[in-house]
């Protein structure tokens, strides 16, 4: 099970950190992702992180950084330099893989469920 929090209300340019806690399963070694979604619009990929490294999307690059503690079963996502097109609800969602960090929603086989992150200009 995954449970993401940390989303909010912002104004662009401020910070915000969303972690996603897993329980009942460890992910140590998984590939872990967020993704995000606006009503209206396909969920997108966000940024991943596996045993190979890091993946991010072209919009979040420079801005955003995924990290992980496995001591805690934990993935956090730091976002800086918030936009006001950065205002969706985010997941987070585990691969069963353990390397190639997937961009497609349905690669990932857990989904958390989602947190609001709000920006205002």
């Amino acid at each position: 099970q995954l449970q993401a929090s940390g989303g909010g209300l912002v104004q662009a340019g401020d910070s915000l950190r969303l972690s996603c806690v897993a329980s009942g399963l460890t992910f140590s070694r998984n590939v872990m992702g967020w993704f995000r979604q606006v009503p209206g619009k396909e969920r997108e990929f966000v940024a991943g992180i596996g045993l190979s490294g890091t993946r991010y999307a072209d919009s979040v690059k420079g801005r955003f950084t995924i990290s992980r503690d496995n001591a805690k079963n934990t993935v956090s996502l730091q976002m800086n330099s918030l936009k006001t097109e950065d205002t969706a609800v985010y997941y987070c969602a585990a691969d069963r893989r353990t390397v190639g960090i997937a961009t497609i929603l349905t690669e990932y086989d857990y989904w958390g469920r989602g947190t609001l992150v709000t920006v205002s200009s």
